[in-house]
C-alpha cells in the first residue's frame, strides 16, 4: 500500500460502465485539505465497483468518511485533483459528516470556472477544451439556496425518449441548468412524471468532466440534502 488518504466522500457518481468517486481530504483535525479523485489506470479513469468497495461489499456513500489506499498524485490537464487508487486494498469507512458539518468544507463562492457556454437544454452546462485546459481544478463544492429539478426527455422530438434529470439553480447571481450524474438522485426523480421539482437549500457537487467533441461538461456529481429530506 502507497499512502492512505482520509476523505469525506462527496461524490460517487455514474461514468461510462462505472463511477466518478471524488472528495475533499481531512486532516486529523477534521479540517480541510484539498479534493481527492481517487482514479483507476483505465483510459477514461472510471473506477469499478471491485476498487471501491468497503470489505463487506457495500458502496461508498456521499458523506462517508473514507480511508482510501492510494499509489500516487495523477493530474490531468484541468482535473489536478486526480490520484491513482491502490486497486488491492479495501476502501475503509472510518465515519460520517452530517450536513451540518458541510460548511466548513465548502468552496469559496467563486463562479463555476468559465461561464457564456450553453448546450441546446442548458446553461452555463460547457466550457470549450481549448479554455479548459488553462484551469487548475474541477471539482467543487458550493452551497444553493434554491434547486429545481427538472425530469424530461428533451430529445424526444428526435427519437430519443431517454428522460435525463437537469439541475436549475443561481450561483453568484448566474443561473445554472446542468445535467445531474447523481446515480441516488437520478433513479428517485426518473421514478417521478416528467415536471419541475422543487429541492430548496443544499449543497451541490459540481465536477467538470472529460471532454467530449470538444466541449467539457459541468456536471452535478451529488446533491445533498439535510437529513430527512434526502432519498439516500
Amino acid at each position: 500500500m502507497g499512502i492512505v488518504k482520509r476523505m469525506v466522500c462527496l461524490a460517487n457518481s455514474r461514468k461510462l460502465s462505472g463511477r466518478c468517486v471524488a472528495g475533499i481530504e481531512i486532516d486529523e483535525d477534521g479540517k480541510r485539505v484539498g479534493w481527492i479523485r481517487p482514479v483507476s489506470d483505465r483510459p477514461e479513469r472510471e473506477v469499478s465497483e471491485y476498487e471501491r468497495q468497503y470489505p463487506d461489499g457495500s458502496d461508498p456513500r456521499v458523506l462517508d468518511i473514507i480511508d482510501v489506499p492510494l499509489l500516487k498524485p495523477l493530474p490531468h490537464e484541468y482535473q489536478q485533483e486526480n490520484w491513482l487508487l491502490d486497486p488491492e486494498y479495501y476502501w475503509e469507512r472510518a465515519g460520517r459528516l452530517r450536513w451540518d458539518d458541510l460548511a466548513r468544507l465548502a468552496d469559496p463562492p467563486d463562479p463555476l470556472w468559465i461561464n457564456g457556454y450553453h448546450t441546446y437544454h442548458g446553461r452555463n452546462d460547457k466550457v470549450p477544451y481549448a479554455q479548459a485546459v488553462r484551469l487548475r481544478d474541477s471539482l467543487r463544492l458550493l452551497r444553493v439556496e434554491r434547486l429545481v429539478l427538472a425530469v424530461s426527455a428533451p430529445h424526444a422530438a428526435f427519437g430519443d425518449a431517454k428522460r435525463r434529470v437537469q439541475g436549475q439553480f443561481v450561483h453568484r447571481g448566474v443561473e445554472y441548468r446542468l445535467r445531474v450524474t447523481d446515480p441516488v438522485y437520478e433513479r428517485a426523480y426518473l421514478a417521478k412524471p416528467d415536471g419541475y421539482y422543487e429541492i430548496g437549500e443544499c449543497f451541490l457537487t459540481v465536477s467538470l468532466g472529460e471532454p467530449f467533441q470538444g466541449d467539457c461538461y459541468k456536471l452535478i456529481a451529488a446533491v445533498i440534502e439535510p437529513e430527512g429530506r434526502s432519498p439516500r
